[in-house]
């Protein structure tokens, strides 16, 4: 049997408040980045991360994660009858559901609101990432598109389709051609964004407006006012002290070098799953790196024979993945005694375990996101890497740009 995993805070954070940021998993045999220091780890021992965040950061990928919670607050103040006078219209119909369009960071909302509907709204979500409109969907479904720069193509043409067949479409955009429609059709509303920054890191712009629209609805609870103050207290706070160029930000900064040679493997329990693929997206575009997800219960009739940990059954690459195992106080027990088991049996010296804080799903996913922001981008830049730099994507845009047509 491997050796048991153990869970162990760093010093500085053994005494902190109930805002415990995280908790990291080393061996109790093996910590093989122990005593070791920033400068020791870098290829150029010559440079702090603080001037790689110079040098790197040509987008300001730093400052729009510092504003992640102050974006949520605006948008979530955003939303509201003075403003959008169309929001009474709207909740007066009865709804089946909410179809969710949007690609990349603007489908992540869907996601989040997804999970929050299956554990306490009263109308299903489905999150629908493509060109074409279900051919289940009925215009009694409320269509949500989503798009940061108003021109995604695929959310478009879905966007375009569903209003044909009488839709009713609520767009979240900063502008473009989507946010146009609405002037077109009068059954397609506009709520506006904020531009001016990269798409993956206006989340907190997006999401917020999202949550706020469905709350509005009453097709997902309303959080009292003064939880929600709270809750962005307690955010504000994760989001300053897992910043890896201040001291706080140490043990961030510690992971992101560990992870720097290993492939990296993303596990937590289903309720969590929408903030595993927005990690797994962010460090493919932030950090430039593979990454894969496994959802529990799901994972253990499959994936985990690959892990092995109780035979040589097992995938030849084991011992060299870097596992981080995303965790919150409200996980199913069944759920919890399964992720007890896997960490007292991964095979690997590489495994991390980061809990989510909070008092709600929500703030748990929101918490989660803060912490995996921080650690892509500073593993962006401990690779050389620009976080905003994204030419894979540009090029292919460029590709398709050549032939317009959609078919």
């Amino acid at each position: 049997m491997m050796a048991l995993l153990n869970c162990v805070l760093p010093e500085s954070m053994a005494n902190s408040s109930p805002c415990t940021i995280w908790r990291l998993i080393t061996r109790i045999d093996r910590s093989p980045y122990e005593g070791q220091t920033f400068h020791r780890t870098m290829a150029d021992e010559t440079l702090s991360i603080e001037e790689l965040s110079q040098q790197l950061d040509s987008e300001g990928m730093i400052g729009c994660t510092q504003s992640f919670v102050s974006d949520l607050e605006r948008g979530f103040s955003a939303v509201d009858d003075k403003h959008l006078t169309w929001l009474q219209e709207i909740k007066s119909n009865e709804w089946k559901g909410v179809l969710c369009f949007g690609m990349g960071g603007s489908a992540a909302g869907g996601d989040f609101l997804a999970r929050m509907a299956d554990a306490s709204g009263s109308k299903p979500f489905v999150v629908h990432r493509g060109y074409q409109l279900p051919s289940w969907w009925t215009s009694d479904w409320l269509v949500i598109a989503t798009s940061h720069s108003g021109n995604t193509e695929e959310t478009i043409a879905a966007t375009e389709s569903a209003l044909k067949q009488g839709a009713t479409v609520v767009v979240i955009a900063s502008g473009g051609v989507l946010a146009g429609l609405c002037e077109l059709h009068k059954n397609c509303h506009l709520i506006p964004s904020i531009g001016g920054q990269p798409p993956r890191t206006a989340f907190g712009h997006l999401f917020s407006r999202q949550l706020a629209l469905m709350e509005h609805l009453g097709l997902l609870p309303q959080q009292a006012d003064d939880e929600r103050e709270a809750m962005l207290v307690r955010l504000e706070y994760a989001c300053q002290e897992n910043d890896f160029r201040n001291a706080s930000g140490t043990p961030l900064l510690d992971l992101a070098m560990a992870l720097r040679e290993h492939p990296i493997a993303l596990l937590g329990p289903t309720e969590l799953e929408p903030a595993l693929v927005r990690c797994k997206n962010q460090l493919n575009e932030n950090s430039g790196r593979f990454a894969r997800i496994g959802v529990v219960p799901e994972m253990n009739h499959n994936e985990i024979v690959a892990w092995g940990g109780v035979s040589d059954d097992a995938d030849p690459a084991r011992e060299e993945q870097a596992v981080l195992i995303l965790t919150w106080d409200g996980m199913q027990p069944r759920v919890r005694r399964r992720v007890d088991w896997m960490i007292e049996h991964t095979p690997t010296d590489f495994a991390w375990r980061i809990h989510g804080e909070g008092t709600s799903l929500l703030e748990v996913l929101l918490h989660h996101c803060i912490v995996m922001d921080w650690l892509t981008i500073a593993l962006a830049l401990l690779h050389g890497k620009d976080p905003a730099a994204i030419r894979p994507i540009q090029a292919l845009k460029g590709y398709l740009a050549d032939d317009a047509s959609i078919e």
